[in-house]
């Protein structure tokens, strides 16, 4: 890695280079687990209060229902007309959902009813990013790596990436004990292990990746009261719905996805620590394994998140706030 390479690096993850007002790109598989509805809420909130510029939503997994709901819930918190793409790639993951009917309800107004009429995920990508300032992109990615890797192998897709995308906020892996054991083998990885090991292999040096692993997200559980009690200041919400249909009344489901939400607007404010610079290789089980930095002349592309106690109490607030705070519109 050349000294200018590892300068930009060093600069990112420091914070002078994230002082500007994060752009963003969400891409989501937002099918089965529910921690997506709640961190696609994070960013309209985020955006209505200006923290970031919100410029698109991409969907990672098969779901006739994907784009309707994405759809539904962005026209909920006022942003109709912000882009969607799906994926067009036959081997990501097809997945039931226990929400995604709720774009079909009266109640949750939209106007883009099938996946076969938003843009195809790859193509938004890519028209995002070539519209944006150099190095001036944020990623959050939540899902299946399928939509990042097929940018990759796009024609100059690694350059455009090195090019415009300031870092790349993940949520993917596992990087301490969790779920009981050394060895988890986390969702995002293992529901697409060759997707997430092209971006592990091909992502440019040049551009940061946070990893938040699977012990971060389970170690903010969120609180169920607060879903009966600060979502119903609306007869019909659909978050609150969308939660109880998948999580039911009695279960606080952990901050998976939200996590990546809060690190990628806020890596200044002291929600999360960060591992050692170093390198995560994704092996053919989909476990993770980073490797720490031995020689300047490595790659310091990789950290992931770290969390103590204090940081954990303040996350969490700062989650369930921005996920309860009504739509600007």
């Amino acid at each position: 890695m050349t000294r200018v390479v590892l300068l930009t690096v060093l600069l990112l993850f420091t914070g002078t280079a994230l002082a500007d007002k994060p752009r963003i790109i969400f891409d989501t598989d937002i099918t089965g687990d529910v921690d997506d509805v709640l961190a696609l809420a994070m960013c309209h909130s985020l955006a209505d209060r200006g923290a970031c510029e919100f410029l698109g939503v991409t969907i990672s997994k098969n779901n006739p229902l994907t784009a309707s709901f994405v759809d539904a819930e962005n026209t909920f918190y006022g942003r109709p007309d912000l882009p969607i793409g799906v994926t067009r790639d036959p081997k990501a993951q097809a997945r039931d959902s226990k929400y995604l009917k709720l774009a079909q309800a009266p109640e949750y107004p939209h106007d883009l009813n099938r996946n076969e009429d938003a843009m195809d995920a790859v193509e938004l990508l890519r028209r995002i990013l070539s519209t944006q300032p150099d190095h001036g992109v944020t990623i959050i990615s939540v899902g299946i790596a399928s939509n990042l890797a097929n940018l990759l192998n796009s024609p100059d897709g690694i350059n455009l990436v090195r090019q415009k995308v300031k870092v790349l906020s993940l949520m993917a892996g596992a990087f301490a004990y969790c779920n009981g054991t050394n060895y988890h083998l986390e969702a995002n990885v293992v529901n697409g292990i060759g997707y997430m090991q092209t971006v592990a292999e091909k992502w440019p040096d040049e551009v940061p990746i946070v990893w938040s692993g699977f012990e971060i997200g389970e170690a903010l559980p969120f609180p169920r009261a607060v879903i009966q009690r600060e979502l119903d200041y609306l007869p019909h919400h659909l978050v609150k719905e969308a939660y109880l249909l998948h999580s039911g009344p009695e279960h606080d489901r952990p901050c998976w996805d939200e996590s990546s939400v809060l690190w990628a607007i806020y890596p200044q404010r002291g929600f999360f620590g960060l591992s050692q610079p170093g390198r995560v290789a994704v092996l053919d089980d989909g476990f993770t394994r980073f490797s720490v930095v031995k020689s300047p002349s490595e790659s310091q592309r990789d950290r992931f998140l770290t969390m103590t106690a204090l940081q954990r109490s303040r996350a969490l607030e700062a989650i369930v706030q921005l996920t309860v705070n009504p739509p600007n519109k």
